[in-house]
């Protein structure tokens, strides 16, 4: 019995470590607490982005710069501003937004990036344009903020 029980949690160690998903995309957001580019960013885009197309290819991941660095991405260097966004394939660094420039071109600037994932991407529709502004009829617009340049604390 005891040996069924072991065998049963090894199996599931995986899930509850999150290394089931080393080999998929991810979008891991540096962030700090008192970082208020990171505020408005939840209130523009984090109450919506799980329900997008962007995160069924790139799950956000939220990791702050006040804690220590996960040990699956202390080979990310570099991350100097919040936020900082980040987007990894299987474990390696594919592309980078720097602070938030506002809604409208956040979304630009991730399609950009997720169109940098290999081809054979989970939720990959090899449409060039397939995501971010170019498809924005899965995204309910929030209120008009976008004052032109990226900002970053």
């Amino acid at each position: 019995m005891r040996e069924k029980i072991l065998f049963i949690v090894l199996l599931c160690l995986p899930l509850l470590t999150g290394a089931a998903t080393v080999g998929a995309a991810e979008l891991v957001m540096f962030e700090s607490d008192s970082c208020e580019w990171c505020e408005a960013w939840h209130e523009d885009i984090g109450v919506i982005y799980a329900k997008t197309t962007e995160a069924e290819v790139a799950p956000l991941r939220r990791v702050s710069i006040e804690d220590p660095v996960p040990a699956d991405l202390t080979h990310v260097r570099g991350i100097h501003y919040t936020p900082t966004f980040v987007l990894m394939e299987n474990g390696a660094e594919v592309g980078r937004i720097l602070g938030y420039p506002g809604e409208d071109f956040f979304w630009g600037l991730l399609g950009m990036e997720l169109e940098k994932l290999d081809s054979d991407a989970p939720g990959d529709n090899a449409q060039s344009g397939a995501l971010g502004c170019a498809d924005s009829s899965n995204r309910e617009s929030t209120d008009e903020k976008t004052d032109g340049g990226a900002a970053a604390c």
